[in-house]
């Protein structure tokens, strides 16, 4: 086995780092956390609760303490937030946990996370030219 490879017996977990930051963030990024989550939820016997509601609410609960996070906070405190070490640590502690949820839910319903954004932003792309969005929040019309 190479040095990656280590034994993991029953009952453990072995929560690898995605490697660099551009793998983090990458589809192989996303891959390997869905596979860990997966494998964690199994080894606890939790795919049972992991329905898609159970997983949508937890994953509302979890944006909700992000937002918590940054309730009262001015635009220009939220802004340098995690600049603050305390209030950026929790800060991506929240964004961890909808992260988690959000990809374990992803997993259950089938759904490549990466190629959903990507279809999701060419939707907006099209009802949201530049050359009429920009610079303007106004809301397009659903069509």
């Amino acid at each position: 086995m190479g040095d990656n490879d280590e034994k993991i017996e029953p009952g453990q977990v072995r929560i690898s780092a995605m490697g660099s930051q551009s793998d983090a963030g990458s589809a192989a990024g996303v891959a390997r956390l869905t596979d860990q989550l997966r494998r964690f939820a199994e080894e606890r016997e939790w795919q049972q609760f992991h329905t898609p509601k159970n997983l949508a609410m937890a994953l509302s609960g979890e944006v909700g303490e992000l937002l918590a996070e940054l309730q009262w906070l001015t635009p220009e405190q939220a802004a340098q937030v995690m600049a603050d070490p305390l209030a950026g640590a929790r800060v991506r502690a929240e964004i961890g946990d909808v992260m988690i949820y959000l990809v374990r839910l992803a997993d259950v319903l089938d759904i490549d996370l990466v190629e959903a954004a990507i279809d999701k932003l060419a939707d907006s792309a099209r009802r949201y030219p530049v050359e009429s969005a920009k610079g303007s929040a106004a809301k397009a019309p659903r069509s």
